[in-house]
């Protein structure tokens, strides 16, 4: 693992679709183990947070614990390096146009990356056009009034997400994964994410070379598109790198730590 740093880090990690706070539980005690502050959120309907599902109309009303947590921070020299998995890369990005004096960096972990160019819903449209609706195997996509919804299936859990992890972790995620919401429509009603504010924000990309989820040539595509300060890849990892390769994404962390939160 990578040394100590001298300086301690508040990092703030962020799930992705259909997960909560609990999927970090590999991640967290490493980086606490050298001293850096960690905080999980659960996005609403998301884990153990008690709003359902039906709750939510925006994509806002799904970041709002997130927004919550930043808001409470105290305003000072301590910024946070703010992680985003996967669709949780798009929360992440909200919270950087929202609080970006309060944000080392954005790191996006094998995660959506929008861009100031377009209208946030771009990226996830390209990602629709791109992939074929079959790679989705036995994933639920359920129309709930005006919301659209995703829980991702037992297959597609352990070939395509999970297919490098223990079959302790598929197990865990089969009990404790919730559906998420698609917030694609509403998020093509929004204005573009601001380069005064998720822009002016340093962004680093952490790739996964095993990733069935989203191919790392999607990931390649959203890097050049949005363009970032920093790229890493963890090789050997699948989508879920938290659970199958934590102790390097532990040290892809604290490498960029150094670099951008001092």
């Amino acid at each position: 693992m990578a040394s100590e740093t001298e300086s301690k880090t508040h990092y703030v990690l962020v799930h992705g679709s259909c997960h909560g706070a609990w999927c970090w539980y590999k991640l967290k005690p490493l980086l606490e183990s050298v001293g850096h502050r960690v905080s999980v959120v659960d996005l609403a309907a998301s884990g153990i947070h008690p709003a359902k599902i039906e709750d939510l109309h925006s994509f806002s009303d799904y970041s709002e614990p997130l927004m919550k947590l930043l808001a409470a921070l105290p305003a000072g020299d301590e910024k946070v390096v703010l992680v985003g998995h996967s669709y949780g890369g798009m929360n992440i990005a909200l919270a950087a146009d929202i609080f970006p004096h309060k944000i080392a960096l954005t790191v996006f972990l094998a995660a959506f990356l929008p861009d100031t160019n377009h209208r946030p819903s771009y990226v996830l449209e390209q990602f629709q056009e791109k992939t074929a609706s079959e790679a989705r195997l036995d994933s639920e996509i359920c129309d709930r009034g005006s919301l659209k919804t995703l829980l991702f299936g037992p297959k597609f859990l352990s070939s395509c997400l999970y297919q490098l992890c223990s079959k302790e972790d598929v197990e865990l995620a089969k009990t404790l994964m919730r559906p998420s919401p698609n917030f694609v429509d509403n998020l093509s009603k929004e204005n573009n994410f601001s380069q005064e504010g998720f822009g002016s924000v340093p962004r680093a990309f952490i790739t996964c070379n095993q990733d069935l989820a989203i191919p790392l040539e999607f990931q390649q595509w959203m890097i050049q598109n949005s363009g970032v300060n920093e790229v890493l890849e963890i090789k050997d990892a699948d989508h879920m790198a938290m659970l199958s390769t934590p102790r390097e994404l532990c040290d892809a962390l604290l490498q960029l730590a150094l670099k951008y939160a001092e």
